[in-house]
C-alpha cells in the first residue's frame, strides 16, 4: 500500500496549526484528533498484514478480554510504532518474541518501543492483550459502540457498529482506513447458548470447559477496520446462492429464530434482484471468496463487509419512510439496498482518509436510484434522484478536514448523488457511464483511493474537463445560479454563485420538453431567439442547478 511521508519538523507544525482549526459548531480540533487521522512515521512505518482478533465477550458484565496479533511487513527501519486502542481499555501487555514491549499510551494512542530496529522488509508480529469494558452507544450506528440488547424473549442481542467512533473502540489495531488487513481470523468466545457472526467464512466453532464456545471466522479478503464486527444471539440461520459473474456466490442469512419466518419472505424480496443489479451496473460483487451475507442487528444497519447489518423491521423504504417523497422510496427495502451498495463502494473502494468519505456515501447513495432503474425503468430512478435534493443542507462541504478523522456534511448522501447524476447527464451515455462505474471497481479493485484519484479517474475516462464542477460541489456550499435574461430576442445568460473557472454545460429549454445545450461561463453569453421578452427559460431537472431570471 502507499502512503504519505512526513517530516518530523513539518508533521509538528502541522498538529500546531491543526489544533486551531475549527470544525462546523465550532468545535475546536485536538491533539487527539489528529494523534487518529494522522499518518506519522510512527503508522507509515508497517503494512498490516494480517489481524488475530481473538477475544471473550460477557454479555453479563458487558466486558471484553483477549488479545489482537498484528502480523505486518516493515516498510522501513523503525524501532518504534503506533497502534490505536481507546484508553478506557486497559493493555494487560504486549508480547513480541516471548518477552513484553515496553509502551506509552496518550489519549488513544499506543506508543510501542522494540528492543532493536526492525529492518525495512521485515515480517514481524507482536500480540496485545487488553480487558475492560468497551464504549456503549447511544444511538448506533450513528454514534457509535457496543450494542448491548435482548430479543422478544429477553434473551442477549449484541453487536457493535464504530464508522467514524472507530475500531479502536473496541480492538487493538492501526485505526486508519488507508491501510487495510490483507486477511484477518476473528475468534469470538460466547456463551454456549448464543451464535456469533463475523465476517467472512464459519471456520469452525471450538468448545471450551468454562460454558463458552468460540466461534472463529476467517475474512480472506482485504477489510477497513470499522467493518471488523460481530453479531451475537439466538439466530436462525439458512443458506442460498447467487449466479453471478464470477460463478456461484454464496449467501447466508441470518435472523434471530423468532423472526426468521418473516425475514425469509422478506429479505427474498430484495437481495437478488439487488445483487442482479449492482454486478450490472458496478461490476462482480467484491468478495465472492467471502460470501454475501445479511444479518438481523439491534440498531439499523450498517455495511459490515460481507456480513452486512440488518435492522430496518422488514420493512420497504427507510423505516417505512420514503426518503424521496415521489413514492419511489417504498420500491426497495432501504437498508438492504443501501448497506449491500457499500459492498462496492467503501469496502472495495475505501477512502484513505475519512474526509473524503464521500466517495463511500456518493455513490452508495446513487445506487439506490440505480436500483430502481434495474427494476423499474429510468423514469423512476430519475425521480428519485430529484426527490433526495429535498434533504440537502449546504450547511459545510462534503469534503471533510483532513488527517484529523473529520468526515465533511451529511450532504455526501444526497448531494453527492446529484452531482454524479449532473455528470452522468454531461456524459450523456448511459452505457459509458455504467462502464465508467465498473472500471472504477476494476480499476481501484480492493484499494484504498483518494478524492484527486477518483476525480482524476472520471475526468480521464470521460474526456471531459470536471475540475471545477468537483471543487464546486464537493468543496463548496454553493450551488450553481444559471442567471438569464431575454431581450429582443436575444437570450443573455451567465454562471454566478460558482467557484472561478466553472464553464459546466447545460441542458435548457424555451419550448416545453425540448431541450438543447449552452455553454455557459462567469461571463455574459447571448445568443438570437425567437421567442418573445415574457419567454420563459427552464433547466433539464436532472442538473443539479438553479435558475434565476435577471430582471
Amino acid at each position: 500500500m502507499k502512503y504519505i511521508y512526513w517530516s518530523l519538523p513539518l508533521l509538528f507544525l502541522l498538529c500546531a496549526q491543526v489544533k486551531a482549526q475549527p470544525l462546523s459548531g465550532n468545535t475546536p480540533l485536538t491533539k487527539a484528533d489528529t494523534l487518529r487521522g494522522m499518518l506519522t512515521p510512527l503508522r507509515t512505518c508497517y503494512d498490516i498484514n494480517y489481524y488475530h482478533l481473538d477475544v471473550k465477550i460477557d454479555p453479563e458484565k458487558r466486558e471484553i478480554s483477549g488479545s489482537n496479533t498484528f502480523v505486518f511487513t516493515a516498510t522501513q527501519d523503525f524501532s518504534r510504532l503506533q497502534f490505536d486502542l481507546f484508553s478506557n481499555l486497559k493493555i494487560d501487555k504486549i508480547l513480541y518474541k516471548g518477552g513484553e514491549l515496553k509502551y506509552t499510551r496518550e489519549f488513544n494512542a499506543v506508543f510501542v518501543s522494540f528492543p532493536e530496529s526492525i529492518r525495512k522488509g521485515a515480517k514481524e508480529e507482536f500480540q496485545v492483550f487488553y480487558s475492560g469494558k468497551p464504549v456503549v452507544a447511544k444511538k448506533a450506528p450513528w454514534d457509535g459502540g457496543f450494542v448491548f440488547s435482548k430479543d422478544q424473549s429477553g434473551d442477549p442481542w449484541i453487536s457493535v457498529a464504530c464508522q467514524g467512533l472507530g475500531a479502536s473502540s473496541w480492538w487493538p489495531n492501526k485505526d486508519h482506513q488507508s491501510d487495510e488487513v490483507d486477511s484477518m481470523l476473528v475468534s469470538i468466545a460466547v456463551p454456549k447458548d448464543l451464535n456469533v457472526v463475523s465476517n467472512g467464512r464459519l471456520r469452525n466453532i471450538a468448545t471450551q470447559s468454562s460454558g463458552y464456545h468460540t466461534y472463529n471466522w476467517i475474512i480472506k479478503n482485504p477489510i477497513n477496520n470499522y467493518n471488523v464486527t460481530f453479531y451475537i444471539g439466538k439466530y436462525a440461520h439458512w443458506t442460498d446462492s447467487y449466479n453471478g459473474e464470477k460463478g456461484k456466490l454464496d449467501i447466508d442469512y441470518w435472523a434471530l429464530k423468532a423472526d426468521s419466518a418473516q425475514a425469509r419472505k422478506h429479505w427474498n424480496q430484495d437481495v437478488k434482484p439487488m445483487l442482479k443489479s449492482f454486478e450490472h451496473w458496478f461490476g462482480p460483487y467484491p468478495f465472492y471468496e467471502d460470501g454475501y451475507k445479511l444479518v438481523q442487528a439491534p440498531h439499523l444497519g450498517m455495511e459490515h463487509q460481507s456480513a452486512v447489518a440488518y435492522g430496518n423491521h422488514f420493512k420497504q423504504g427507510y423505516m417505512g419512510s420514503d426518503l424521496s417523497g415521489t413514492g419511489w422510496g417504498l420500491k426497495f427495502d432501504f437498508i438492504v439496498v443501501h448497506e449491500s451498495g457499500h459492498e462496492w463502494f467503501g469496502n472495495n473502494i475505501t477512502s484513505k482518509d475519512v474526509a473524503d468519505m464521500w466517495i463511500h456515501e456518493s455513490f452508495t447513495n446513487y445506487s439506490e436510484a440505480l436500483y430502481l432503474e434495474s427494476s423499474y425503468g429510468k423514469e423512476a430512478s430519475t425521480a428519485y434522484v430529484k426527490g433526495i435534493r429535498s434533504k440537502i443542507a449546504n450547511d459545510i462541504p462534503v469534503i471533510g478536514i483532513y488527517n484529523v478523522n473529520k468526515e465533511g456534511s451529511g450532504d455526501m448522501y444526497y448531494k453527492g448523488a446529484n452531482m454524479i447524476h449532473t455528470i452522468r447527464q454531461l456524459i450523456g451515455n448511459d452505457e459509458k457511464f455504467r462502464q465508467l462505474l465498473r472500471g472504477m471497481n476494476k480499476t481501484f479493485y480492493h484499494q484504498t483511493v483518494t478524492t484527486k484519484q477518483v476525480e482524476d479517474y472520471i475526468s480521464n475516462y470521460t474526456g471531459l474537463k470536471l475540475d471545477k464542477i468537483f471543487d464546486q460541489y464537493l468543496r463548496t456550499v454553493k450551488i450553481p445560479v444559471l442567471e438569464y435574461k431575454i431581450v429582443k430576442h436575444q437570450l443573455s445568460y451567465h454562471w454566478t454563485n460558482v467557484v472561478d473557472g466553472f464553464e459546466m454545460p447545460v441542458k435548457v429549454s424555451l419550448k416545453p420538453g425540448v431541450y438543447s445545450y449552452i455553454y455557459p461561463s462567469a461571463k455574459w453569453k447571448t445568443t438570437a431567439i425567437q421567442q418573445a421578452d415574457n419567454a420563459d427559460l427552464t433547466a433539464d431537472p436532472n442538473f443539479y442547478i438553479q435558475l434565476k431570471k435577471s430582471e
